[in-house]
């Protein structure tokens, strides 16, 4: 007896208010322990084309949709009653004939003649997509056969909306093949398990015992399923014979990639693999998602830490413990530093100097300094200013080791000399916010290692690092860099509201560019919401009236975020809002049903404060981008409904977007 539950059923009990998800929680234990308890009042759906669909009682209104064949069941759907039974009356599953894989598929029938007619008149009048396909490609893509001929004739009107009625392998598969790539079919041999298939396996899961059950049903599929699209399969298995990257725009499953990689690496015995990301709490949640993927041997061989923690580690292993300075006592010592000197320089303007050229390049002596390019720097500096710099550089490296002091980058350094890193491969996730030194300290140490160094990230999410070239640290990636392009987190509307705020093609400082082109989502939702407002009172009580619609449409308060610029501004909103706050940095590499970006004012987003320490027109133009990155950031954490809005006037970046979605 095998009790499995579908990834359509996780969706639709996200749909289900609080109350009504502990009730059906409740009934799918009992079911669990007691496939045919008396309790649940079970039926037979008479008339559903597939005579093993089931329904089970939870109360009055709501219903589980079972699956029964022999001894197993499949919890398939969950929702009110007349829709449940509308649900298991329009589907059957499947054994597919071409990819062998299980598949819950809408009977082609069951679609509204209307709904059917209007693809047609729309194959008429535009070109077809996929007209010159053969029967056999389509069904390797897992087209169902009685799906073949209106997905012939879809159209880029109809495409989104004939995917919505597939299953979901093949609806990626044509919006993949819509975009431009080439489907990848994962074809099995005769006679196996269909639910073992690969992409069987992202839609199904085996539960083994409550307390899996337990764990599926706590969180949305969304945030526990960490299955592979064949797609993403190619840049998990693949040798490299030097550094490789995966990028791809928010929501197209980067961090799965990564995740495979390091399991995958780690099959080998004499492995040791360093799993790692820019901050404590994203690589927390990679070590959470770790044991779905890998058993307890392949985790043993995986170290799973933030890079700069791994960085301070091994370097107290190798020179004992150290002191770090703190940013306001370099801001002191360097304050110090250019009165002791009389330089004629702002401290703003040194501290990005100190950071960004001579502390991140290890720049050591004045004749290096002078001839340095300007990696990352679009202002140029006379050469009497720059003496004037490096002799502030020079006090300052006294004073740091006068008061036994050292920065990040130093350890990074320091550790680089001693090629120290006991890892055969590093996988590094969020790799667009890798700093100078670290990646040099990467670089040097595997950089030349076969699978050495795997790198997925997104520079149109960059907001914590300023850019450099990466050939410049002996890390190159040209010709073993690839992009993802399907979306499989947020919603068609929500993903194209925030590709509006970023350029179609971003240029790194090498001239690489980065083409975010072709990149669609899986599924349709609601249009998001933009806003404009006379005062911040008014803006609030329209955000508190969203909040509650949402909520009586089912949306838990718990997946409800409000993101705003500041963590002052969060700490001041946060009285006047029936909903969870935080500033938008805190929310990079999260996920909710519902996002609210709110009080994005002209002097907000960008913030002025920081658009006045700009030195130049080089660093005005990063401080722009890193906050329409960051708006980016915040608006695509959203999975189903966005809200953006500010008070009059308005921050430049909402104003791009108010005439491309719905206004409040």
């Amino acid at each position: 007896m095998t009790f499995r539950i579908a990834d359509t059923f996780s969706d639709a009990l996200a749909r289900l208010t609080t109350q009504e998800q502990k009730a059906v929680k409740t009934a799918a234990f009992d079911l669990q322990m007691n496939p045919a308890s008396p309790g649940l009042s079970m039926h037979r759906v008479d008339r559903a084309r597939d005579k093993g669909f089931w329904t089970a009682r939870v109360n009055s209104d709501i219903r589980l949709v079972l699956h029964k064949q022999g001894g197993d069941t499949l919890l398939a759907w969950v929702g009110h009653h007349d829709d449940a039974y509308a649900w298991a009356e329009s589907r059957r599953i499947d054994t597919h004939p071409r990819t062998g894989a299980a598949q819950i598929v809408e009977i082609r029938e069951t679609v509204q003649e209307v709904v059917i007619q209007r693809y047609v008149e729309e194959a008429i009048r535009l070109p077809r997509l996929f007209q010159g396909e053969s029967d056999d490609s389509l069904l390797s893509w897992g087209v169902p056969e009685d799906w073949l001929d209106i997905v012939r004739d879809a159209t880029e009107d109809t495409v989104l909306d004939i995917a919505s009625h597939l299953p979901a392998e093949a609806a990626e598969a044509i919006l993949q093949a819509a975009t431009g790539t080439r489907p990848t079919p994962v074809l099995v041999a005769a006679g196996i398990d269909p639910f073992a298939h690969p992409d069987a396996g992202r839609r199904f899961r085996v539960m083994e015992n409550v307390e899996e059950l337990r764990a599926a049903l706590e969180a949305p599929w969304e945030r526990w399923t960490v299955y592979l699209h064949p797609a993403q399969r190619e840049y998990v298995e693949r040798d490299f014979n030097g550094p490789a990257r995966v990028i791809g725009s928010a929501g197209t499953g980067k961090t799965v990639v990564a995740l495979h990689r390091a399991v995958r690496l780690a099959q080998d015995p004499k492995a040791r693999v360093l799993l790692t990301t820019f901050n404590s709490r994203l690589s927390e949640a990679l070590a959470r998602k770790l044991p779905l993927l890998a058993t307890e041997d392949l985790r043993a061989r995986i170290h799973v830490a933030a890079l700069a923690d791994v960085i301070r580690d091994l370097h107290q292993q190798a020179f004992g413990p150290t002191a770090l300075v703190t940013e306001e006592n370099l801001s002191e010592l360097l304050g110090q530093a250019v009165a002791k000197t009389g330089a004629p320089l702002s401290v703003d303007f040194l501290r990005d100097e100190w950071s960004l050229i001579v502390d991140a390049w290890n720049v050591r002596d004045w004749e290096s300094y002078r001839d340095l390019p300007r990696l990352g720097r679009k202002v140029r500096l006379p050469a009497a200013r720059r003496e004037a710099a490096w002799s502030v550089f020079s006090a300052l490296r006294t004073a740091l080791a006068a008061h036994n002091l050292k920065t990040e980058a130093q350890l990074a350094h320091e550790l680089a000399g001693t090629e120290a890193l006991p890892f055969s491969h590093a996988v590094i996730d969020e790799a667009q916010d890798i700093s100078v030194p670290e990646l040099l300290l990467l670089g040097r140490v595997l950089g030349a290692v076969e699978n050495g160094l795997f790198f997925a990230g997104d520079i149109g999410q960059r907001i914590f690092r300023a850019p450099f070239p990466w050939g410049a640290t002996g890390v190159e990636i040209r010709g073993r860099s690839r992009s993802l392009k399907v979306n499989y987190r947020t919603s068609h509307q929500i993903r194209r509201c925030s590709d509006n705020l970023l350029p179609e093609t971003l240029v790194e400082p090498d001239g690489s560019e980065e083409n975010r082109l072709g990149v669609t989502s899986v599924f349709e939702g609601a249009v998001p919401r933009i806003g404009k407002f006379a005062n911040r009172t008014d803006e609030i009580a329209a955000l508190q009236a969203w909040i509650g619609k949402l909520q009586s449409q089912g949306v838990d308060a718990a997946d409800i975020m409000v993101l705003v610029r500041t963590p002052a501004l969060a700490d001041a909103l946060a009285p006047m809002i029936d909903a969870k706050i935080m500033p938008m940095h805190d929310a990079k590499g999260a996920e909710y049903r519902a996002v609210a970006v709110i009080a994005l004012d002209q002097d907000i987003v960008p913030l002025a404060e920081r658009l006045l320490t700009a030195q130049d027109e080089g660093q005005l133009d990063e401080i722009l981008n890193t906050d329409r990155h960051l708006l980016y950031v915040a608006a695509s954490r959203a999975r189903d409904f966005l809200w953006l809005s500010g008070v009059h006037p308005v921050s430049e970046f909402l104003e791009d977007l108010f005439e491309s979605s719905s206004n409040v």
